[in-house]
């Protein structure tokens, strides 16, 4: 099941753009029907007063102004969005390092784990795709890579599937927080995903292109 690493917003900058410009192109469309209404059924005998039909139409050439621009914003920002998607397709079938859960096939997984430089003990914690604890062990503090074979104390392998990582740091008995563990995981697909772009992982994880800190062949 695809997922995303971390929170991406709701709507993307090109949907609210979208939905603004509707919205925007509404109200034109109703301020024009008023103008034209007010027009025709004017009193010919007491007609509009000039400077406040004068006052209308500048408003009417500040919406149309403002229609024009959003559409060219609009068009702006698709361009951007396929301009980058090209440029980040040159990812694909590279090994990208970030903070993303794994998918777990049975093989062993390289971590690279970054305990606090001020803890005095440091545990890995593995959480599966709900969001379980499903494994806490103690690691060195050296920050040196390690695998995780994925399977339990009792040596029972773990279930194939999603699984996150996280380190918890601890000085003196107390609790420092959490710090990240980072992996490399090949980068299957860029799509384009409601306005935004995102990298598809071996597994089905997404991530975004922000997320990524390291790529290698």
């Amino acid at each position: 099941m695809t997922q995303i690493s971390s929170a991406l917003p709701a709507t993307s900058q090109v949907a609210a753009t979208t939905q603004a410009k509707t919205a925007l192109n509404s109200d034109f469309q109703t301020f024009i029907e008023m103008l034209t209404t007010q027009a025709q059924n004017q009193d010919p005998l007491n007609p509009m007063d000039s400077a406040e039909y004068a006052s209308q139409l500048a408003s009417f050439s500040s919406v149309e102004q403002q229609v024009l621009t959003n559409d060219l914003l609009a068009g702006l920002a698709e361009q951007m969005g396929s301009s980058n998607l090209a440029q980040l397709s040159s990812w694909v079938g590279m090994d990208a390092r970030s903070e993303a859960p794994v998918y777990f096939d049975g093989s062993p997984v390289t971590l690279y784990p970054m305990p606090s430089r001020i803890a005095d003990e440091a545990y890995l914690v593995v959480y599966d795709d709900a969001g379980a604890e499903v494994q806490r062990s103690q690691i060195a503090l050296d920050g040196a890579p390690m695998d995780w074979a994925g399977v339990s104390q009792s040596g029972a392998p773990f279930s194939q599937g999603s699984y996150r990582f996280e380190i918890e740091n601890y000085s003196d008995g107390n609790t420092l927080g959490v710090s990240p563990v980072e992996t490399y995981q090949r980068v299957e697909e860029a799509q384009m995903i409601e306005g935004q772009i995102v990298l598809l992982l071996a597994g089905g994880q997404a991530v975004r292109p922000s997320d990524i800190i390291g790529l290698r062949s």
